[in-house]
């Protein structure tokens, strides 16, 4: 039976009714078609075409994230779910080796899927004039050998995982973000992901906290018109300085018409929390604790979970709802129970 066949159901017809469904939500308003331009996606050389296209796949996955299913195989299992597959496009269910070929050669492209959806949200005006810049903890599987032995001081425990640095903005966008072997991410990351950012679009703030209190940092951002704060670390330098900000002193041998006052520094600053509430946000989608094995494998389902914000985000955009929220409120038409796993306000 095919998916015109199963549209025309009654059984079909009278769920897609009753629950407007996050899956079919989550891609409403964006198209994955681009996906079909990436070379890793073409049809082998071999002349064998393949058995899905890439546009149903990632819908599979994102929707799979959206409901906390990750893996190869739970992410088989829950192709069994008949109105799931049809609502991502797919006239028959794939096999397990599609969905894992599927994910080994988005590997290769996850990070540029993410730098389009950030266009996507940028195109929409989801973004502000102030950046946050901070990293946070990937926890991984026992058993990955790839990840490293790093300490979490707030719950004063260590852990075996990696870490992701990640520039967002607005209500909870991510923007810009890097895979990192662990949580404290090396100075060249910073400035990588600092430079990813600023090519999306120019802010007026970008905001960082101590770890980022680097000459280089402020000297390129200063460089292209945006103002860093982030706190002066008196540790870095051999003759501390009487100032909260670095900015304070770097902007007197940048500028001698520029003046910033403490409180509007202070009050800057404090919109640092935001990046904090995205990186629990991504959390949500999938970021917190990798489910595969291997440092390829986990940065796929990283950048993976940051995809599923940027969707969420854009799909509550579109339909008058909270893009900060990670949740898709759906509309139920009747007194028919969701389904359990369903996430709901």
């Amino acid at each position: 039976m095919d998916s015109a066949t199963l549209q025309n159901e009654p059984s079909v017809d009278s769920f897609f009714n009753v629950a407007e469904t996050e899956t079919l939500a989550l891609f409403e308003h964006l198209s994955f078609e681009f996906l079909e331009e990436f070379d890793v996606f073409a049809p082998a050389k071999t002349g064998r075409t393949r058995e899905h296209e890439p546009p149903e796949m990632m819908r599979w996955f994102l929707h799979c994230y959206y409901h906390d299913i990750y893996g190869i195989r739970p992410v088989e299992r829950a192709l069994r779910n008949t109105v799931v597959w049809v609502s991502c496009g797919f006239d028959r269910p794939p096999s397990r080796d599609a969905v894992d070929r599927f994910l080994t050669d988005l590997e290769h492209v996850v990070d540029k899927v993410f730098d389009h959806l950030v266009e996507q949200a940028a195109r929409r005006g989801l973004l502000d004039l102030t950046y946050c810049i901070d990293s946070t903890d990937v926890r991984a599987m026992p058993a990955d050998e790839d990840a490293s032995k790093c300490y979490d001081p707030t719950d004063d425990e260590y852990y075996y995982g990696y870490g992701c640095t990640i520039v967002s903005t607005g209500q909870k966008i991510p923007i810009a973000a890097e895979f990192t072997e662990s949580k404290q991410a090396p100075e060249e990351t910073a400035m990588r992901v600092t430079r990813d950012a600023l090519a999306v679009a120019k802010p007026i703030w970008m905001v960082g906290d101590s770890a980022y209190d680097t000459l280089d940092w402020h000297d390129h951002l200063l460089a292209a018109g945006v103002v860093p704060v982030a706190p002066y670390n008196a540790r870095n330098a051999d003759d501390p300085k009487d100032i909260e900000y670095r900015i304070e002193n770097r902007i007197e041998k940048h500028s001698e018409d520029v003046q910033l006052k403490q409180s509007i520094l202070d009050e800057t600053y404090n919109r640092r929390t935001g990046v904090e509430r995205t990186n629990e946000s991504v959390k949500d989608c999938g970021l917190g604790r990798t489910h595969a094995r291997g440092r390829v494998h986990a940065r796929a389902q990283v950048f993976l979970a940051l995809c599923l914000r940027l969707v969420v985000a854009i799909t509550n955009y579109e339909r008058g709802d909270n893009p900060g929220s990670t949740i898709i409120t759906v509309c139920v038409k009747s007194s028919m129970t969701p389904p359990h796993n369903a996430k709901r306000e």
